[in-house]
């Protein structure tokens, strides 16, 4: 009866610890990953890195001159060599190694053994990149990342960069429109696609860029920013009065490059390969972001006069497509679906996005409009993303590549608040000045006030 109740004794704290540990593991992943989880994968991945090599078929036979060490200086059987490793470098979202491949091994070799290595080190995922040639980076993360987005605290951005989610690998997914100047986002109701619009534009509101916007949806998602927007149209009969606008400030701009350049007034667009980037920052004009919300409303027709003017708009927007960039001009297309179904042009305009998002869709057909022609494996990546887990998404781009996303939590409000204090950063960009929307005076602060 003494030992029971001894035992009991001691199993209480050990039981009110494993309790907290688990509760801790489900509720604060970060914090367990620090205490008790990066410890463990540590020590489990440096007992047993070298059979988990060999068990990988990541080694390679040793040596002649290895052989003949080994064989003079011990007894010792000679074992084959997995890559040199170097130091463990711990992160609070899991662990990073680098490793230096041995001579014959490729990277497609370590990242077919990921799965492998996941298991064997006891963590959530296990990431391959190439550092360069001959060293590859292994980047294990310690839990899901994606259950409860916390972005980095330093992310490197600048003009034109928005970290507007985090990736699976627990690195920011940037969107850099010097880099992807047109994208196309996709995603059904309540999928995330508004919070998704929303970082984009809070991102891009305290930078020097005018932003542009077109709402068929009479303006309900974008018109809370007015206070930061150049332009706003909230119905197609707007839209088709700001588009034709947008491409004569594109051509006004190709006009001031050949003019810096001098190349002759009568050269077509297509052939001038600079862009605004390379004037002088004195005569360079700012750049423009042109955010268009379902854009499936642009593309539905009534009657003939509709049609006509369907048709007007969609080769206006192919035409920013193609030649938007160069004249510092972006184009940010989101909607629910997206496909030849709705019209002339749309695959054509399509073809021309080259950053595609696609969050939770209805189904897979939508999936296969955002990314089947560039990462047709990514379709069923997008097909299994629930209904509860909203910001969710697949980003890809016409190299193949295409990793997981989640866009944080961002209220309607705090998104406005931060377009209202950057409102008197709103660039001078008179083409535009029709269309700027009406905006009470109370939404618009001085950066005093703001401050």
């Amino acid at each position: 009866m003494t030992d029971l109740v001894s035992l009991l004794e001691v199993g209480g704290p050990v039981a009110a610890l494993g309790g907290g540990a688990a509760y801790t593991r489900a509720r604060h992943p970060a914090l367990y990953w620090s205490a008790v989880g990066g410890p463990i994968s540590t020590v489990r991945l440096l007992s047993s890195y070298g059979s988990v090599m060999e068990a990988c078929g990541l080694t390679v036979a040793p040596s002649r001159l290895r052989v003949l060490a080994v064989k003079a200086t011990t007894r010792r059987e000679v074992r084959p060599v997995p890559p040199r490793r170097g130091l463990i470098r711990p992160t609070t979202t899991g662990l990073r190694l680098r490793l230096r491949l041995a001579p014959g091994q490729e990277p497609a070799d370590v990242a077919a053994s990921a799965e492998r290595l996941r298991h064997a080190w006891g963590v959530h995922a296990v990431y391959v990149t190439t550092v360069k040639p001959g060293v590859v980076e292994l980047r294990l993360v310690g839990f899901d990342v994606l259950r409860k987005v916390r972005m980095p605290r330093k992310v490197d951005a600048g003009l034109l960069k928005v970290p507007v989610a985090l990736r699976e690998d627990a690195m920011p997914f940037v969107r850099d429109y010097r880099t992807v100047p047109h994208q196309l986002t996709l995603g059904a109701t309540l999928s995330g696609k508004s919070m998704y619009l929303r970082h984009l534009v809070s991102g891009l509101a305290p930078q020097d860029v005018a932003l542009v916007g077109i709402d068929c949806k009479r303006g309900v998602e974008l018109a809370p920013f007015g206070s930061r927007l150049s332009a706003l149209a909230t119905d197609p009969d707007e839209a088709a009065e700001l588009l034709p606008v947008l491409v004569k400030e594109m051509e006004d701009r190709y006009d001031l490059i050949k003019a810096r350049q001098g190349i002759a007034p009568g050269t077509p667009d297509e052939e001038i390969t600079s862009d605004i980037w390379g004037l002088p920052e004195n005569e360079r004009p700012v750049p423009v972001v042109l955010f268009v919300d379902e854009v499936a409303e642009l593309f539905l027709v009534a009657t003939r006069k509709d049609e006509e003017r369907r048709d007007e708009m969609v080769t206006q927007l192919i035409r920013l497509a193609q030649l938007g960039r160069a004249a510092g001009i972006y184009l940010e297309v989101c909607g629910q679906r997206f496909g030849a179904e709705l019209g002339k042009g749309a695959t054509m305009l399509r073809a021309q996005l080259t950053g595609r998002v696609c969050h939770r869709v209805n189904d897979e057909a939508s999936a296969k409009m955002a990314l089947g022609d560039i990462a047709p494996e990514a379709v069923s990546a997008v097909c299994a993303i629930a209904p509860e887990l909203p910001g969710l998404a697949v980003a890809g781009d016409t190299s193949g590549g295409w990793s997981r996303i989640r866009t944080p939590y961002l209220s309607l409000g705090t998104a406005a608040d931060i377009c209202r204090q950057s409102a008197h950063l709103v660039p001078d960009v008179p083409a535009l000045k029709p269309f700027r929307p009406d905006v009470p005076e109370w939404q618009v602060e001085s950066p005093a006030v703001a401050a």
